[in-house]
């Protein structure tokens, strides 16, 4: 994996082959990035990365000057990489913690500008991911969810979904908070 834009632009990163990770192409990364940079200012938002594997979607927020991300992920390996790699990248900006996601976006108070989720293809529970975040107020105001996903998941049905990307056999859903009533 490599960091496409920013400081860091071009580093290359190897996680060790035994982490149980997938991580997003470099495609449909910058594609997810240049879409997101039409929305977002993202050298002044947090930014929580679910499901955050190798920690690819997070240096790719240091990179570009996010200046807090949270990353988090169940599995003890990859939060220690995310860990390691931000501090040998210099990411100060880069938090982990070790949980569930989806216990974490139930549970916890913090907003964000930006949530990222990358859950396994074979996860069972986007819908209620999404449900969860836009139902338990996550997102601040004119915050994104975005969860990628396989293409055979369809998760236009939820509120809050926006628009779908496809790029080769990876899924990008957005989803915005729905405006407070008057």
């Amino acid at each position: 994996m490599r960091i496409i834009s920013g400081r860091l632009r071009g580093k290359r990163i190897q996680a060790p082959a035994p982490l149980p990770s997938r991580p997003t192409t470099d495609r449909a990364k910058e594609s997810l990035f240049q879409l997101l940079s039409n929305r977002l200012n993202i050298n002044k938002i947090k930014a929580l990365d679910l499901f955050s594997g190798t920690g690819n979607i997070s240096y790719e927020l240091a990179s570009r000057g996010c200046p807090l991300i949270l990353s988090i992920d169940k599995e003890k390996a990859c939060v220690e990489f995310i860990r390691k790699t931000a501090e040998l990248l210099g990411f100060e900006e880069i938090k982990t913690l070790k949980t569930d996601a989806l216990d974490f976006v139930q549970r916890s108070d913090l907003r964000f500008d930006l949530i990222f989720a990358d859950p396994p293809f074979e996860y069972e529970r986007h819908d209620e991911l999404a449900m969860t975040v836009i139902d338990r107020k996550r997102l601040l105001p004119g915050g994104v969810l975005v969860i990628e996903h396989s293409k055979s998941t369809d998760l236009s049905d939820i509120e809050g979904f926006e628009h779908m990307r496809n790029y080769g056999n990876v899924s990008f859903s957005f989803f915005s908070a729905p405006e407070p009533e008057a």
